[in-house]
């Protein structure tokens, strides 16, 4: 799944080519494509027609583009392998192409919404007093967010009775965080990935936030992390940030820090990497 850096990556793209467009046209080629838009379709493409694109707002890994002076908002979820891609006017169709939405301006370019395995989509939602659409009012800010409250955030981890991988994926205390970067940062602060959250001090928990910041400002300025060509920006892009990876999918490679074999574990569905000298496991209680 698309984190942080890859979801922001697509809306400066987004900001930059369709801020302050009006859409002339919306065509639905596949309903699995709004399938979270209770309307359907027809409904979907009708509500859009006329609809002037404000500036692409982004919370964590969740993207919408807001309409000037409606409170409503489109919402795209970009699932395992969905694009938001900036073609041409009259460009050859993808493959995978879902949705198309052209505009009433002279600027030649139109809005695709590309999605080859059909888990991803586009909605409109009424936007909460903030601008958030409600139907995600419950996600927590994300750590590159200027109102993000790092007290609060310290004193939700300490509370959660958790461990710390788990809470750095739950997106109802810090949004954004997926699989790579939580490795990424783990690394980074030396901490296993089933560390307690409770035995987090506040400093140690500031230093962790800090490496979550770092890297996915990192992994920002060079495009994201792309595999398998599925996360692009709106030109079709790749980011490149998985040559700079220092933990995530390196197993049996030298840890950078200090040359033993890094480890993969299964992790709730998913895989853990890390390095067994510098990410002590937690001690277990006799």
């Amino acid at each position: 799944m698309p984190e942080l850096p890859e979801v922001e990556v697509v809306r400066r793209g987004l900001e930059r080519w369709v801020a302050g467009r009006t859409v002339e046209a919306v065509e639905v080629l596949h309903p699995r494509a709004v399938r979270r838009h209770p309307g359907g379709g027809a409904d979907f493409a009708a509500r859009l027609g006329g609809q002037t694109i404000g500036v692409p707002r982004r919370r964590g890994k969740y993207l919408w583009l807001p309409l000037e002076g409606g409170g409503l908002s489109v919402l795209g979820h970009l699932g395992m392998s969905g694009q938001l891609l900036v073609q041409p006017e009259g460009a050859p169709d993808e493959k995978h192409l879902r949705i198309w939405v052209r505009f009433d301006d002279s600027a030649g370019t139109e809005l695709r919404f590309v999605d080859q395995r059909t888990f991803g989509g586009l909605s409109l939602h009424e936007n909460t007093p903030d601008g958030v659409p409600d139907v995600i009012a419950h996600i927590a800010r994300d750590p590159l967010d200027p109102l993000f409250d790092e007290v609060a955030y310290h004193l939700a981890l300490r509370a959660k009775r958790s461990t710390v991988k788990r809470a750095l994926l739950d997106q109802s205390l810090i949004s954004g965080v997926g699989n790579i970067y939580a490795d990424e940062a783990l690394w980074r602060a030396r901490l296993h990935y089933e560390r307690p959250t409770a035995t987090l001090t506040r400093p140690r928990s500031a230093e962790l936030l800090g490496h979550v910041r770092d890297v996915m400002n990192e992994a920002l300025a060079v495009g994201g992390t792309s595999f398998d060509s599925l996360y692009v920006n709106v030109n079709g892009e790749s980011g490149y940030f998985d040559r700079s990876l220092d933990a995530y999918g390196r197993e049996d490679e030298p840890c950078r820090r200090c040359g033993t074999p890094m480890r993969r574990r299964p992790w709730m569905n998913r895989s853990s990497y890390f390095c067994p000298r510098c990410q002590r496991p937690p001690r277990v209680a006799s």
